[in-house]
């Protein structure tokens, strides 16, 4: 795992969707030097797939829990 890896694994859901939204911010602007840019999208795409795997947890997780309740559970899924 690279020092880049192991920094965002111990950041909270909330710190990494606030890193992801800073990095878009700054490539919409679009004054970035092309290797900065490259760097911050590769790490965009890291952080936005991390996010996504926390949310998918956390809703197996939530279903699982209604499920045990007996509650009826329907996600619906964003479109993307």
């Amino acid at each position: 795992m690279s020092k880049m890896e192991e920094t965002m694994a111990k950041q909270t859901f909330e710190e990494s969707l606030q890193e992801l939204e800073a990095i878009v911010k700054q490539l919409e602007q679009g004054d970035v030097p092309l290797e900065e840019a490259l760097a911050a999208f590769k790490k965009g795409i890291t952080l936005s797939k991390q996010c996504q795997e926390t949310l998918t947890k956390a809703e197996d997780a939530l279903t699982k829990i209604m499920q045990e309740n007996g509650e009826a559970v329907v996600f619906e899924e964003e479109e993307k």
